[in-house]
């Protein structure tokens, strides 16, 4: 099969695109790569007038005409490779947003896609209608909207979550879901809101791919160290003020016990060597399920603090701490689940091993990959 990714921010679509590969199938991926984090594409689309005296000119501009020059300058750029987008049996969108444009000009390009190729799939893996608005609507006990639900930012900073369920952009979700065959989830978060929707196809597993990922044996010799990597765009919605408490009491309670390493916005290449020596991974506090950094880090046999509530353990069949630990929105709870491990250093080896049996039983990019076909192709036309 020829088969068209469309977008990335997570490396789901790279990591589907080797499995896809492996199995005989041929595979391209266009994207901006998400900003600073800088993902792969076979055709790479580069963002504009997104900072300094750019960004300046780029509000200017909005103001006058209404119309984001970024927006229209990427779905521009896009154009340009229109012969290579063209001809595939399948075509998947990683969110309603693929390439991250405005509506209006995402839809020109989602217009052309459906009309130049055989499939056209939606994944649900990321901020979306659905999801913001099962959010909204305060189905989850917790999530990305908690903080400002408690009132703990500016309203300001999550006028890009909230634009997910204003007017205008439920006229673009509903132009997707009419052209789309069918929508795949990767994790329980986007499984909930989903799982009644006539057009849901299902859960599959985020795709890791551990043949490029080794096990780190790792020991607690001396110290046992903490890994905190900070994406400050999502600093509250990640939950990272939190971990950031948490990790205050436990440098005080465990100072000659622990080593606490904090990085701030790194490219996903550095990002994912710099916590190679660690033993704690803090990934994220407002998820049911673990996004793909999580998965990448439990290959790694890291014991990573994320997404892990009863509806995960209940799908996957699994015990409380057996794989990764719940990062519940509780400084106390998140203090008390540290503690634990660092006065238990043999349960960071047990878990962190578990991790990764798991990771390739359960997310193995190769199964992964199967399991998009089984779906692609029995979606008629």
């Amino acid at each position: 099969m020829k088969i068209l990714l469309i977008g990335e921010y997570s490396r789901l679509h790279n990591s589907l695109k080797e499995g896809l590969e492996a199995i005989g199938h041929h595979v391209t991926i266009i994207a901006s790569g998400d900003y600073f984090k800088n993902y792969p594409a076979d055709i790479k689309l580069h963002r504009s007038f997104d900072k300094g005296l750019g960004r300046k000119i780029k509000i200017a501009i909005y103001k006058l005409f209404k119309k984001d020059i970024t927006s229209v300058l990427l779905i521009k750029q896009a154009f340009r490779y229109k012969n290579l987008l063209k001809n595939h049996d399948v075509v998947q969108l990683i969110n309603e947003r693929a390439l991250g444009a405005q509506p209006k000009d995402e839809q020109k390009f989602i217009h052309f896609l459906k009309e130049h190729n055989s499939k056209l799939f939606l994944l649900c893996c990321g901020t979306d209608y659905l999801s913001v608005k099962y959010a909204y609507d305060k189905n989850f006990r917790y999530s990305i909207l908690t903080p400002f639900f408690k009132g703990k930012v500016n309203p300001k900073e999550y006028n890009n979550v909230l634009s997910y369920i204003k007017p205008t952009y439920l006229n673009h979700h509903q132009f997707v879901y009419k052209n789309i065959q069918g929508v795949i989830a990767s994790d329980i978060d986007y499984h909930l809101p989903m799982k009644d929707h006539p057009k849901y196809l299902g859960l599959i597993p985020n795709p890791i791919n551990t043949d490029k990922i080794s096990y780190i044996e790792n020991p607690v010799n001396d110290k046992i160290i903490i890994f905190h990597g900070i994406n400050k765009a999502n600093f509250y919605k990640k939950g990272n003020d939190l971990f950031e408490k948490a990790l205050k009491v436990i440098q005080e309670k465990y100072s000659d016990k622990v080593e606490i390493i904090v990085t701030e916005n790194v490219p996903y290449n550095e990002y994912i060597n710099l916590y190679n020596k660690a033993h704690i991974l803090l990934d994220q506090i407002y998820a049911y399920d673990q996004g793909y950094n999580a998965l990448e880090a439990m290959a790694k046999g890291k014991v990573v603090f994320t997404g892990a509530e009863k509806e995960f353990l209940d799908y996957y069949g699994l015990n409380e701490n057996e794989v990764c630990i719940n990062a519940l929105p509780n400084v106390n709870d998140l203090v008390k689940k540290l503690s634990w491990l660092i006065e238990n250093p043999e349960k960071i080896t047990e878990i962190g091993e578990n991790a990764r049996k798991f990771v390739i039983e359960k997310h193995h990019y190769i199964n992964s990959a199967q399991e998009y076909l089984n779906l692609w192709t029995k979606q008629p036309k």
